[in-house]
């Protein structure tokens, strides 16, 4: 099946950067983080914060993998009837954009998916009636379109299967998954695979339990079925997919490590920040809220570090708010700030991928509407892959900061990442670091480059509200000129704003925005 005629050979390397190398950085407020260094108060200096920034140019910290940020396809999209969209040249163009990257199909209905290699299975012998296919059933026409999406637009493909067909002892009736292993082998798909999505809510979805050592016998016999199949002898095998870490997942999790930890190529789980039903405004500017994650992250490496050290962690199906998100919420600039603080947390904590659901999709949590507009975050994804590279740097920081008043908590509402500059982006020769700084604040901050930063060149790139809308705004401008597609098949020119060498970075109230500094020659980011 041909790509859309707006998906030129070649063009992936020059609009897909490799992922950010991360760097964390938090003010002194925060239990745990590294405490700001003291620094004299000169003079006449009243009521604000000046931050002197330094980066350990020498080693990196942490080296995520190129496809850090990847992408999310629900299997509700074959329900919805949005399957045939996925042709479109003005999608492709747009997740070409976000490349390299994986492309996770799963989700909620991924236990209720049945894979038929014939034309009209409502018709087949002792087939169900139509209504059954039209909301369970996938057929190779769909596959077909699934994978041709992703080949075009440069992502590879992981694809969930059914865990929930089970024999009468509970073990995983693999039938229905070898019918579509061989039928996407025959195609030579390549294709790296996992079973089922959030299993330890399997009760409350059918009634039915799989603990994790169960499913970790599943995926051996997964596994072992892969290597039956020469296209997919090596394939990559994902899990468990496991939800928020709470007690009984944590048991769970272990469970299936004991059993699968050695067959799986990475441990996955998911995280949802909010329930979407009741979320405001405000709760996107909670530092407690962007920093829950960091319990999550510490809890799953406990399990896997016991069973498998060294064992690669992905964060597998994340999103700013669960049931499916709120309009004017999880849609809007405000879901950014969550968005970018997951991003520099994972890398920095050495996360190896991060899924992001979803791509698109009904609800409000995706990077591109029903109408195939891109939201802020996709904007703010589409940065994020053309600036950041895979190596995380260390950020060493010095300040001055008013004086708490008494009873009151200073949280960190300035967050600082730091990464080795994207090797794709031809803009920048490799030595070239990028900050990228989240500001909560409403009061803006000024950062004084120091160090090896100091009286470089900077290029920066403001993202802020567009509209009247502000926070709750679903459009975005980058250095005060507004993103928008040029055409289906093309993506607008990302323009930095020069800052001349040794200038004070003045960081805005309530934005986000990346800063290259150019020239560092970093030894950490010279090479590959």
């Amino acid at each position: 099946m041909p790509c859309p005629s707006s998906c030129p050979p070649g063009l992936l390397a020059l609009m897909a950067p490799g992922l950010a190398l991360m760097a964390t950085f938090s003010l002194p407020s925060q239990a745990g983080d590294r405490r700001a260094l003291p620094v004299e108060k000169p003079p006449g200096v009243k009521g604000r914060t000046l931050i002197l920034l330094d980066v350990n140019t020498k080693s990196p910290v942490r080296i995520i993998s190129e496809n850090f940020l990847s992408l999310q396809l629900d299997p509700s999209i074959i329900h919805d009837g949005w399957l045939d969209f996925l042709s479109s040249r003005r999608l492709v163009t747009l997740a070409r954009g976000l490349a390299p990257a994986f492309l996770r199909f799963a989700g909620k209905r991924t236990d209720f998916l049945q894979f038929h290699n014939v034309k009209n299975p409502a018709k087949s012998r002792g087939g169900p009636g139509p209504d059954y296919y039209l909301k369970n059933y996938e057929d190779a026409r769909s596959l077909d379109k699934l994978y041709n999406f992703a080949d075009c637009s440069g992502l590879h493909l992981i694809f969930a299967l059914n865990a929930l067909r089970r024999n009468p002892n509970n073990s995983w009736n693999s039938s229905n998954a070898l019918s579509l292993l061989k039928y996407s082998a025959s195609k030579k798909y390549n294709i790296s695979w996992e079973l089922g999505n959030e299993p330890n809510n399997y009760r409350t979805l059918m009634g039915r339990s799989v603990n994790g050592s169960q499913l970790g016998k599943d995926y051996t016999q997964l596994r072992s079925l892969l290597q039956l199949i020469r296209t997919y002898s090596r394939a990559h095998l994902y899990g468990p997919n496991i939800g928020r870490p709470r007690k009984n997942v944590v048991a769970f999790l272990e469970g299936f490590m004991k059993v699968a930890g050695g067959t799986v190529d990475a441990v996955t789980w998911q995280h949802y920040y909010i329930d979407g039903r009741v979320a405001k405004v405000t709760d996107f500017l909670k530092t407690r809220l962007l920093d829950t994650l960091s319990d999550q992250i510490r809890k799953i490496q406990k399990v896997v570090n016991t069973y498998t050290p060294g064992k690669k962690i992905w964060l597998e199906g994340v999103g700013m708010t669960s049931a499916g998100g709120m309009n004017n919420l999880s849609d809007s600039y405000a879901a950014g700030f969550l968005w970018l603080n997951t991003l520099g947390l994972l890398a920095s904590q050495g996360i190896d991928v991060v899924v992001r659901h979803s791509f698109l999709d009904h609800g409000h949590n995706h990077l591109v509407d029903q109408n195939f507009n891109p939201l802020p975050d996709y904007w703010l994804s589409l940065l994020y892959k053309r600036l950041i590279g895979p190596k995380v740097l260390a950020i060493h920081v010095a300040g001055l900061q008013r004086k708490p008043r008494p009873g009151r908590v200073i949280r960190d509402k300035l967050r600082i990442y730091a990464h080795c500059t994207s090797y794709h982006n031809h803009n920048y020769v490799r030595g070239s670091i990028t900050l990228y700084i989240i500001n909560l604040h409403r009061s803006r901050k000024k950062i004084k480059l120091a160090g090896t930063l100091r009286d470089k060149i900077v290029h920066q790139y403001l993202l802020q509200p567009y509209g009247k809308d502000g926070l709750h705004s679903k459009s975005v401008q980058l250095n005060g000129q507004p993103l928008a597609m040029v055409d289906d098949g093309t993506l607008p020119e990302l323009k930095p704003r020069p800052l001349r060498a040794g200038r004070t970075l003045v960081i805005p109230p309530l934005t986000m925005s990346f800063y290259v500094v150019k020239n560092v020659n970093a030894l950490a980011c010279r090479y590959r």
